[in-house]
């Protein structure tokens, strides 16, 4: 067998597979689940095209301007003792922070302390209580980077690459709200509610003691818990019954700050657990933790929940364990609130709604319209224009198209409204290199060349000029992928594969047409 025609055997191969691939997009979901020879996922469908949930996100911005003042008020207290003045009252309320001291002197120190740190301006003063609000630009400072913080925190739990919602858009809308668009059918509602609901925040805290309820632990300190101590609970994801009550210290012996990554795993029993992994830093701190409290329980705890409390039997390092009654998908939800990291600050749904799939569907009907039309008047004018040539160029097309379809069904891509519009500019760039092969064979010809040595020419001239043009196209894909987000991102997925197949079925199902015929044969002309 000649080596054409094991190209030509590959090559007609690959196409036919691609085309079943492609092919089993023209059935439903189910039907493709029920046969065992159609492909079971295929191009999915983003949120312009199908519908799905559309949430508008309030950022508590406020919060955020609280930390900074319990910070900075932290910070006060710090160089003010440090300079012998014991404050005698201090209060963040209504966006100011307010601090007392015994005498005159001491609130000119204070004073001193506070134009220092270039961040705090004094709103007014009773005796020797100051009050202090943040400066203008350090207040703006802080709220573009709480939302810049949450924007990328929620980005992260929405898609993440292991247990994520693939092609959902999050991006910012306003001065403090973040849009959040889920295509329907990837994610029950409720659970992608609390991935973005919850804060995240991860606390390792020695256990002093514990009981079955609150009221038992409480009952044991009738004068109250002791100074910085707390009850922290585990509950019953079920019924939320309150399975044992813990006493810690408010502060955490250790956070989740540490954390650099966290995946789902299975025990013995195959119960669903989350292994997570700290970083060098946080794994030598944890060893001082576990190493400092043997067989002592360590409450695992995030948002406020004890998630287990198991006994710690050896030092741990790096790596740990987090178990407790949770389902599998609960287990993939901690691991990517956890991956994903903590909210600085919380956030609430303020607008839910539903989108429906009417307009996408007809959004598929006019671009399928669209994209059909085009490539019939593109295969028109290059069948009027090259001749038996323009038949190789239309073949090439509906290749090229086969293959697009079939490698986006293959890495189950998601298909928006812009990746329709990508999907018709495709047709209409793969003819460029045929094209531009086309009129280097005539100049080829026009020198008085053989046919055969004529189209080798052709081919070889024009194999450059296809890939620069196409290569600089491919480029700018790339960034709108990197940098784009949701239906960007559908268009940059579209186009970069329609480069690559159209670059293939110009360069090589072409040039394999025109091996096949006429080949080596000693034609007069060739019809082009």
């Amino acid at each position: 067998m000649s080596s054409l025609q094991v190209r030509t055997i590959l090559i007609a191969g690959l196409v036919l597979l691609f085309a079943f691939i492609s092919g089993s997009n023209f059935y439903s979901k189910e039907e493709r689940l029920e046969s065992s020879l159609l492909v079971d996922d295929g191009l999915r469908l983003g949120l312009d095209l199908q519908g799905g949930i559309h949430w508008v996100v309030g950022v508590e911005l406020d919060v955020a301007l609280k930390h900074e003042l319990e910070y900075q008020r932290d910070s006060m207290i710090g160089f003010l003792e440090d300079d012998d003045v014991v404050p005698t009252l201090t209060r963040v309320d209504d966006g100011t922070l307010t601090i007392g001291v015994a005498s005159g002197e001491d609130a000119s120190k204070l004073r001193d302390l506070a134009s220092e740190t270039g961040i705090l301006v004094e709103e007014g003063s009773e005796g020797n209580e100051i009050t202090y609000a943040l400066t203008d630009d350090w207040t703006d400072e802080i709220r573009e980077r709480t939302m810049s913080q949450v924007l990328e925190v929620l980005r992260r739990r929405i898609d993440d690459p292991v247990n994520g919602i693939p092609d959902s858009v999050v991006t910012r809308q306003g001065s403090d709200r973040v849009l959040v668009q889920i295509p329907g059918g990837q994610i029950d509602r409720g659970r992608a509610r609390e991935l973005l609901k919850s804060t995240g925040f991860l606390e390792f805290k020695i256990v002093i003691e514990s009981a079955g309820s609150v009221e038992a632990l409480e009952e044991r300190y009738p004068d109250g818990l002791p100074e910085g101590q707390i009850i922290a609970t585990e509950s019953d994801p079920e019924s939320d019954a309150v399975v044992e009550a813990y006493l810690v210290r408010e502060a955490p012996d250790l956070t989740g700050d540490y954390l650099v990554d966290a995946r789902v795993g299975f025990d013995q029993q195959q119960r669903s657990l989350v292994n997570f992994t700290f970083s060098s830093e946080g794994g030598d701190k944890f060893g001082e933790l576990t190493g400092g409290n043997l067989q002592k329980r360590l409450a695992i705890v995030l948002d406020d929940n004890v998630y287990s409390a198991p006994t710690i039997q050896s030092r741990i390092t790096m790596r740990g364990q987090i178990t407790g009654r949770f389902t599998p998908q609960e287990a993939a939800d901690l691991a990517i609130v956890l991956r994903a990291g903590s909210l600085s600050v919380p956030v609430v749904i303020e607008e839910e709604r539903t989108v429906g799939p009417a307009l996408g569907q007809d959004s598929i009907d006019r671009g399928t319209r669209a994209a059909m039309l085009g490539l019939l008047l593109v295969i028109i004018f290059i069948g009027i224009y090259y001749k038996m040539s323009g038949s190789y160029a239309a073949v090439a097309l509906a290749t090229n198209l086969v293959l697009l379809i079939g490698l986006m069904s293959l890495f189950e891509a998601t298909l928006t409204l812009p990746g329709i519009a990508g999907l018709v500019l495709t047709v209409g760039m793969a003819v460029d290199a045929n094209v531009i092969i086309f009129e280097r064979i005539r100049e080829e010809l026009r020198l008085g060349k053989t046919v055969r040595a004529a189209v080798a020419t052709g081919f070889e001239k024009a194999r450059w000029t296809v890939l620069d043009a196409n290569i600089t196209t491919l480029v700018t894909a790339l960034l709108l992928f990197e940098f784009g987000t949701g239906p960007i991102k559908g268009f940059a997925v579209t186009l970069s594969i329609g480069i690559l197949t159209s670059v293939f079925a110009a360069l090589v199902v072409t040039r394999l047409l025109f091996e096949i015929y006429p080949g080596t044969r000693n034609t007069g002309e060739l019809s082009i």
